[in-house]
Order: structure tokens, then sequence, then C-alpha cells
């Protein structure tokens, strides 16, 4: 009896040794299933939807779209904020409502703020109406308020981002030109600071990420984040946008078909790069191609999901998002969705269900 109770303790002891490396390995499934994430950045959703859109599988069955992103394999949503939008849409109330419709699907979340009224980009980071006179302190000052009270206002109903964004695609700083980084590098890193101090004092396990656009140009991200770095900001992850038509030659109409390879191996080697250098990890929280081309959109996703994921042996990225695949020219105008004329997934998404 003791030896068959002696037999049944080593076997157990051998059993849970076995399960927490299979819990702890690098390069297990069960560890990249659960921290990979395979993201959409649906910020129009709730507009879409007052304005009579509907969505639908690819059965032509009706969903709302938060539940047919995860239907569709996306395990994560991102949602921008802007500061005081004139028509409501992308603000603190609505952000709060697509967050606890993701909540509800337990769904992991990115708040991306973009301190701005509007949209914030490499080609306009305009300060919000309401603080286009302040001086750099106060600007500090309103970057943490605005911060701590969306977050805020996300805790109250129960809601932990897993990621936020502190400025969107800041690739010349934020809150021109008192933050523009080719101006002061000093103020933008003050800026990104102000952001990431208030992050954590509401959400101090949430990654704090700082994004650029241009994942295919290493020399932008090492002036951007050796210049924080040297101003004394901090970050927790490094994210990049990729859209390999406007990046092969920065003319989308010069985009040649199957130049998306060397786009996203650009991308890649450049985020492996910046891994080693910083040891923070990078995220892809923007990809996109032309709608129409599902074919095409389809082997770029299919082949960015899966090197980013085994990148720096599964370590150095955390995830690939999408940029609204839920839209199409015939609402708003924007080209690189991935839902087709009637509001049905195309193709190009079925990378995200590998």
């Amino acid at each position: 009896m003791k030896r068959n109770i002696l037999h049944s303790i080593t076997l157990a002891a051998a059993f849970l040794m076995a399960a927490a490396c299979s819990n702890s390995g690098k390069n297990t499934e069960g560890q990249d299933q659960l921290t990979f994430a395979k993201g959409a950045d649906i910020g129009w959703a709730t507009e879409m939807a007052s304005e009579g859109i509907r969505f639908y599988n690819s059965a032509g069955e009706e969903r709302e779209c938060t539940a047919l992103m995860k239907e569709l394999g996306f395990d994560a949503v991102r949602f921008r904020v802007w500061v005081n939008p004139s028509d409501g849409w992308c603000g603190k109330e609505d952000v709060v409502a697509k967050a606890k419709t993701a909540k509800n699907l337990d769904m992991r979340i990115m708040i991306n703020f973009h301190y701005s009224d509007w949209w914030a980009d490499p080609g306009k980071q305009n300060k919000p109406e309401a603080w286009k006179d302040y001086s750099t302190e106060e600007l500090c000052g309103a970057i943490a308020d605005h911060t701590r009270d969306v977050l805020s206002a996300l805790k109250d109903e129960g809601i932990t981002p897993e990621w936020v964004q502190v400025g969107n695609e800041t690739s010349d700083g934020m809150l021109w030109d008192t933050g523009k980084a080719s101006i002061s590098m000093a103020n933008y890193a003050a800026m990104t600071a102000a952001g990431y101090n208030a992050v954590k004092e509401i959400f101090p396990d949430a990654k704090v990420i700082v994004h650029l656009d241009h994942g295919d140009r290493p020399e932008l991200y090492n002036w951007i984040f050796d210049g924080l770095k040297a101003n004394g900001a901090e970050w927790d992850m490094i994210g990049m946008s990729i859209y390999p038509e406007y990046y092969a030659h920065d003319v989308e109409e010069d985009y040649q078909e199957g130049e998306y390879k060397k786009v996203t191996e650009a991308t890649l080697d450049n985020a492996l790069a910046l891994w080693k250098k910083y040891g923070t990890q990078v995220m892809i929280v923007e990809a996109g191609m032309t709608w129409s081309k599902e074919d095409e959109s389809y082997a770029f996703l299919s082949e960015l999901i899966a090197k980013a994921r085994a990148l720096g042996d599964g370590q150095a990225c955390a995830g690939v998002f999408y940029w609204e695949p839920e839209s199409n020219p015939a609402w708003g105008g924007y080209s690189k969705g991935a839902f087709d004329e009637n509001f049905r997934p195309t193709k190009a998404l079925d990378a995200f269900k590998n």
C-alpha cells in the first residue's frame, strides 16, 4: 500500500511538473493561443449600426459587429478615443459602450488615445480645441486628466483593457507644434510620460503602447524610441502600422501584386531588431489591404500572422490587429476594410481563423 501511495504521489508530481512546463514554455500551443492577439479595430461599429448598417456572416446570418468579429476568429478589439468629438462618436461614452459589448463577449481590449478631437496620424496631430492655448505643462496635465477620466469610466463598468496606446501613429510626436518630436523631443517625451503614468494609476498591469506608422522603417523607430529613452519616457510595447499598398512606394497606384512580401519582411525584421534593442515586445496594431483584393489580402495576412507569431521564438511580437475590417467603400469611403458590398466578410479575414 505504501509503495502504491508513493508511486501515485510521484506520478502526480510528474504530471504537475509537466503541466507547469507546458504552461510556461514560450513555444507551446496553449501559451501561444493565450498570448498572441488576433485583433480587429472596429471603432466605427456603433456609428455604422446607428445608420442602419447590418453585418452578416458568410452564411448570410445577421450578427452584431463585435460578436461577428469573435465568430471570425478575432479574440481582441481596439477602440480609439477622441477628446471632444463634435458628433460624440469615439468619445468617452461611445468607447465605454463598445467596450462593454466586448467585455460581455470575453474579448481582450485595446484603448487607443488620439489626444485630439478627431483623427491623429502622421500627417496631423492637432490639439483638442479646448487645449489649443495650453502651455507644455498644461498639455501634459490635460493628457493625464483625460487618460484617467476615460480609463476610470471603463473601470467603473468593470472593464479592464489589456493594452492602452498613448497617442496614435506619433511618428513625429503629438499635439503639434508643442509636442512635435522634430521640434522638441523633450516635449513629446514629457507628453508620452504623462499618458504612461496616468494609465498606470488606473490600470497598473495594462501594457502601454507607443505607436508609429511605417513598420518597415527602422530609422524612424530608432529615432523616436532613442529620443523617448534619452528624455526619460517609458513604454511597455511598441505599436506598428503596416499597409503594404501605401508603403511599397508611398504611392498606392504604384503598388504591384506581391509587393506585400518585401514590406512584411522589412516590418518584421524591424520588429525583431527593436525587441532585441529595447527589450519590449512589438504589436502590429494596424494592418490592412484594399477590400477587393481578397485573395492577396488573405495571403498577406496569413504570412504576417504566421511570421509575427514565430518572431523571436514566439516572444517578440504580441499580436496583429486589422484596422476597421467591418468597413467597405460603400460606407465612409475607406477602401481597406475587409467586408464586401453586402457587409459580409471577405476571404481575407479567414487568415485570422488559423
